[in-house]
């Protein structure tokens, strides 16, 4: 059994299992968060989610709305899907016998499904050294841990290509698993990066449009008229596209905002967005 180690434990979020604890509970809380701790009231059925993944201070209270939306009915397994900013490895990669480590300890990967999504999928490869280094994936798993006190299992997938052919190949065999079993699909993307805030907002309001309508190709079409930069936009179709086929009618903005309106710090900014889908 292979460890995947912390790649960005430190940096993105604190390395200390006491801070670590603290800096979810303050995400959770924050005046950008939901401004309550888990759990929710509500019993909503919900497929999937789209969650940022920057540092914590930045976008881990954004985050949170999303995680607070599910935290009364929580799933046995988490297929959370990112982009491979690094570029290494396959282009489309799972992976198996393995866990994942964090100053809170050790979530299994659930090799079983990893082993049926490379069956189903024409793309997806099992590859431990295409997540070595990538953060997309793993700065949600704390926050998980935090709220899911049991044991959980996590499905990883990470993308290089992130064209629509693949999400529609990843989306449909993403969505044979988790009918299978009792899952959660997480995208994780940021938004437009490096740019100033206001033209964020207005880059970011428009690919959000076809995301809560469900609308690939017009999310696609945007994506690349207007030129938008998100980074995990191919983790996003990928979930619509699971979840459309799960039975989800739209997507819900949970919370929009920038590194900017968070730190006040305008000039160049990333967005986030929390968006469910039910």
């Amino acid at each position: 059994m292979q460890i995947r180690t912390p790649a960005v434990a430190g940096m993105f979020y604190p390395d200390e299992k006491n801070e670590l604890k603290k800096s979810v509970q303050q995400c959770f809380m924050h005046s950008f968060g939901p401004g309550k701790l888990p759990p929710i009231e509500s019993q909503k059925k919900i497929y999937g989610m789209v969650c940022p993944h920057a540092g914590y201070m930045y976008s881990g209270p954004i985050a949170c709305h999303s995680y607070y939306s599910i935290s009364s009915n929580l799933p046995e397994l988490f297929i959370i899907i990112g982009p491979n900013h690094w570029g290494i490895g396959c282009n489309v990669a799972a992976m198996k016998d393995c866990s994942w480590e964090t100053p809170f300890g050790l979530v299994e990967v659930d090799s079983e499904s990893a082993t049926e999504l490379s069956k189903i999928s024409k793309m997806i490869e099992l590859d431990f050294f295409s997540h070595t280094k990538e953060h997309s994936i793993e700065v949600q798993v704390p926050i998980l841990q935090q709220m899911c006190l049991t044991k959980l299992k996590i499905l990883p997938i990470i993308l290089i290509n992130q064209e629509k052919n693949t999400a529609d190949d990843v989306g449909n065999a993403v969505a044979t698993i988790a009918n299978q079993k009792n899952a959660m699909i997480i995208a994780s993307s940021d938004f437009t990066h490096y740019e100033p805030n206001e033209f964020a907002h207005e880059q970011d309001k428009a690919l959000i449009e076809p995301i809560l309508d469900l609308d690939i190709e017009q999310f696609y079409k945007v994506l690349h008229e207007k030129n938008v930069t998100a980074c995990g936009y191919g983790a996003i179709a990928s979930t619509m596209v699971a979840c459309k086929k799960l039975g989800a009618t739209k997507g819900e903005l949970l919370k929009y905002a920038t590194s900017g309106d968070v730190t006040g710090d305008t000039s160049s900014v990333v967005g986030y967005g929390s968006i469910i889908f039910t």
